[in-house]
């Protein structure tokens, strides 16, 4: 019988005694919070765990409990360097990789950041597009060659995808207002699509991909936020909460952030999770654009799934990074 996991799942509790020996993974953003959580989990279970950080020197200082956890299971860990707000970077990552030929069973697409003040990657893009959906597209479908059939990607969403769909007439918010959680919801929305668009692409060797959505978590995501605007944002929350008659806002914690990215890519029924949204441990449900849908509320709004979207999204991918994949 399946086990069910919850909001409240950690990590541990998802993988148990699951064994990953001889199983490979690339986690992106593995210096701080979910990324380091994610690759101590797999590790822990004789993964060999290659985490990517921009900033090597602090991934040092901040990934010792993860190296002890691939050291105690007789797994692996290695850290290798990867910008993805400078597409050189990204491109010299997957050429290594490349260069190496290591087949990986498991991507995590995890590194992001969110409502940052206007800004432009090196290459030019809007930095939260650029950094949470152009530099994965651009790294994941470069070495998608070394995805054994069978692999996952998982790419690391957001409810706040809701707060916008794409827009694929002003990526980069060149004639449009800039608003940060607007930008934000256009980075997770392409998240989620190029999910879709990379499911359909491979599922035929058995290689799934997939979305998920960690829950509410106190890391180092929200460096860019005004302080007491988290504050703010939970007690609007909490206000709603209570006119629906339910609980106040609780903050996950990293563990239990974690759990669905784990679960997603290791223990959920590969078919049940391909080209899907996932938050709580589980498939999530669509909600439709016109119904109201409060950020303590699961679901996923249909834009975000839609699989013509999802080719729209692919093809100006395409265009805004200069390859064809």
């Amino acid at each position: 019988m399946t086990q069910t996991f919850g909001a409240t799942s950690t990590t541990d509790d998802v993988l148990g005694t699951v064994s990953l020996q001889g199983r490979r993974v690339l986690v992106t953003g593995v210096s701080a919070g979910l990324g380091i959580e994610t690759a101590r989990a797999l590790a822990a279970r004789g993964a060999h765990v290659i985490g990517t950080a921009r900033d090597l020197a602090k991934a040092d200082k901040t990934t010792d409990v993860v190296r002890q956890a691939a050291q105690d299971s007789g797994g692996g860990f290695e850290v290798v360097e990867l910008d993805l707000a400078d597409l050189a970077s990204v491109r010299a990552c997957a050429d290594a990789l490349n260069a190496r030929g290591d087949a990986f069973d498991l991507i995590v697409a995890n590194a992001g950041v969110m409502a940052t003040p206007l800004g432009y990657t090196k290459d030019g893009f809007e930095t939260q597009f650029g950094t949470n959906h152009l530099g994965h597209f651009v790294l994941v479908n470069r070495i998608a060659g070394l995805l054994r059939d069978g692999a996952r990607l998982v790419n690391l969403a957001s409810s706040g995808h809701r707060f916008a769909d794409v827009d694929l007439d002003d990526p980069d918010f060149r004639t449009t207002e800039y608003a940060p959680f607007v930008a934000y919801g256009r980075s997770k929305t392409a998240n989620i699509l190029f999910a879709v668009a990379f499911d359909r692409r491979h599922r035929a060797r058995g290689v799934r991909a997939t979305a998920v959505h960690p829950g509410g978590i106190m890391t180092e995501l929200a460096r860019h936020m005004p302080a007491g605007q988290i504050e703010a944002m939970v007690a609007q929350i909490n206000e709603q909460a209570a006119a629906e008659g339910q609980p106040p806002f609780q903050f996950k914690t990293v563990p239990q952030g974690a759990a669905t990215s784990v679960w997603a890519g290791v223990v959920a029924d590969a078919d049940a999770v391909g080209a899907h949204y996932c938050e709580n441990c589980h498939v999530s449900h669509i909600v439709p654009d016109d119904q109201p849908l409060g950020l303590m509320n699961e679901g996923v709004r249909a834009y975000a799934l839609d699989p013509d979207r999802a080719e729209a999204l692919w093809r100006k991918s395409e265009e805004m990074v200069g390859e064809k994949f």
